[in-house]
C-alpha cells in the first residue's frame, strides 16, 4: 500500500526518511554522505515521484522504493 506523503507529518516523513537511510547495505554510489545529504536526496525523489512510501501490512514495515 503506498502512503502519500500529504498524509504524513513532518516528523513522520523525517523519520521514515532517516530510518531508510541509516539501513545498513544502502548502496549511494561512489564517496561518503554525511546523513543530511542523503535524506535530502532521498526527500526530492519523494516529492518528483522516483520514489514511494510503501507499507505492507503483513508485515507492518514501510519501505521507500524507486518507482
Amino acid at each position: 500500500m503506498n502512503i502519500p506523503l500529504s498524509e504524513l507529518s513532518a516528523d513522520a516523513l523525517n523519520a521514515i526518511i532517516e530510518e531508510f537511510v541509516s539501513r545498513e547495505g544502502t548502496d549511494y554510489g561512489e564517496g561518503n554522505f554525511e546523513l543530511e545529504a542523503k535524506c535530502a536526496a532521498v526527500r526530492r525523489q519523494l516529492e518528483r515521484g522516483e520514489a514511494e512510501i510503501c507499507f505492507d501490512p503483513a508485515s507492518e514495515t514501510i519501505d521507500i522504493r524507486l518507482r
